[in-house]
């Protein structure tokens, strides 16, 4: 294996077959869809490709999707062994097909400023940044994202809708009451962009009455189908979309939440255990790396759409939600938490038999008192 040039740029591919977007014009990543008779067909375009950037003195980064990954990997192994090199680097990602292209591109428009190393970091970093999913009318055939079974019976319900999220998070709501607002994980910066794509035919209808205005878009532009949506999606007809932000910084601030480290092996910044190039491990950088500005917030409670907040934030604090605690006086027995583990039957403790309790005032060694009945001493 070679490790010829350290902390150079890369150039961007994406194996299988999923079209361009066009959002990004000629900045766009190089396609492969890997169709060929053999193994060898497959794997001669990217090959060639990938001699050629090498020869500039370029790594190559791979994209494919990790769930129709088989082909792909063969291909990469293929072409490392077959130009000697450690040079290209393989990046699965699990998102949806109109997603990962738009991602491709997205990394391609940015690869020839950025080390390589950072460059196939940030390939997942990007998919954080945008809300990818479609409208589906069943999901019993979804195998991409997890369902219920009562999500699953739901499909054959009919007039039933469904929102399905692989990006930033997997998730699968039913549309309630024709408004979609309470299954939106988040919504990108503004001003706010939308792709959509669907098969031949299938109308836009409900999607657009319902979705973009939830999503407050400023533009909605419609595709041709991606290949590989029916295998994903596990339908025939449905509307897979893409929702981003058009922002001339929500791009370019991207690379700000990497935290980069060299590779003990190829020298080159990466950033995470594994290196994407050499494949050596490494030790990732001490420490959180800097927040998101769009995080995503917890799932909306099934009443009030409200955030449901964790029942261990502020416990044990001073001035918490359930007042000051003030400390036990002294002489008085420890009483257990609110709402904590009632102890065991019989009043005992949970660490065993104690010493009785002697009443103040009594010896050590003294007889206990005779028992005398309320009513006076006893007859006998």
């Amino acid at each position: 294996m070679t490790t010829r040039s350290s902390r150079s740029v890369s150039a961007v591919a994406l194996l299988g077959d999923y079209p361009s977007t066009g959002l990004l014009g000629a900045h766009q990543a190089e396609r492969f869809p890997m169709t060929g008779r053999d193994k060898g067909e497959q794997a001669d375009a990217f090959i060639d490709f990938a001699r050629a950037n090498l020869e500039q003195g370029r790594k190559v980064t791979a994209l494919y999707a990790k769930w129709n990954a088989e082909t792909a990997e063969r291909v990469i192994a293929f072409a490392r062994g077959a130009l000697l090199t450690d040079e290209i680097g393989q990046i699965a990602l699990d998102i949806s097909p109109l997603a990962l292209s738009l991602v491709a591109d997205q990394l391609s428009y940015m690869a020839p400023y950025l080390p390589s190393g950072v460059t196939a970091a940030l390939a997942e970093e990007l998919c954080g940044h945008v809300l990818a999913g479609a409208w589906l009318k069943r999901v019993n055939n979804l195998a991409t994202i997890p369902i219920t079974f009562k999500q699953h019976l739901g499909s054959y319900i009919p007039r039933t809708t469904f929102l399905a999220f692989n990006a930033p998070v997997k998730r699968v709501g039913r549309v309630k009451k024709r408004d979609p607002r309470p299954n939106l994980p988040n919504r990108p910066m503004d001003p706010v962009q939308v792709l959509v794509c669907r098969p031949d035919g299938h109308s836009l209808d409900e999607f657009n009455e319902q979705l973009t205005p939830a999503l407050k878009a400023v533009s909605l532009n419609a595709l041709p189908e991606q290949p590989l949506g029916p295998k994903y999606w596990g339908v025939r007809k449905y509307i897979e979309f893409v929702v981003f932000s058009a922002h001339p910084q929500a791009l370019t601030s991207t690379p700000r939440a990497i935290r980069p480290s060299t590779c003990t092996w190829c020298r080159e910044l990466v950033a995470g255990l594994l290196c994407p190039y050499c494949g050596g491990v490494n030790q990732p950088p001490v420490g959180r790396p800097p927040t998101r500005t769009a995080d995503v917030p917890a799932p909306p409670t099934k009443s009030t759409g409200e955030h449901i907040r964790p029942a261990w934030v502020g416990a044990g604090r001073q001035g918490g939600p359930t007042g000051p605690q003030q400390p036990p006086q002294r002489g008085a027995a420890p009483q257990p938490p609110q709402g904590g583990r009632p102890g065991p039957p019989g009043g005992g403790h949970p660490s065993g038999p104690q010493a009785p309790v002697r009443p103040p005032g009594r010896p050590p060694n003294a007889a206990a008192p005779p028992h005398t009945s309320p009513t006076g001493p006893s007859s006998t």
